[in-house]
């Protein structure tokens, strides 16, 4: 029970990490003053590798939540 116990809290905190990174590599969304007359449009498109790093976000996210509801409700 111990090696579970020892393998949910390491991939907890590779998650944790791995979660803090991506989210830091996310471009901002913040308009600022280009946002007056629809300039921030122009700029702010998502790309297909926005797309996929959103994609990746979320699903760290989710194994991260997981994994501390597991710990969290069973250890």
């Amino acid at each position: 029970m111990e090696m579970l116990k020892l393998a949910l809290q390491i991939l907890q905190a590779a998650s944790a990490v791995i979660f803090i990174v991506l989210v830091l590599l996310h471009s901002p969304k913040s308009d600022g003053m280009g946002g007056i007359g629809g300039a921030a449009q122009l700029f702010s498109s998502q790309k297909g590798a926005e797309t996929a790093l959103n994609k990746v976000t979320t699903q760290v996210a989710i194994v991260f939540f997981i994994v501390s509801f597991v710990l969290g409700y069973y250890f």
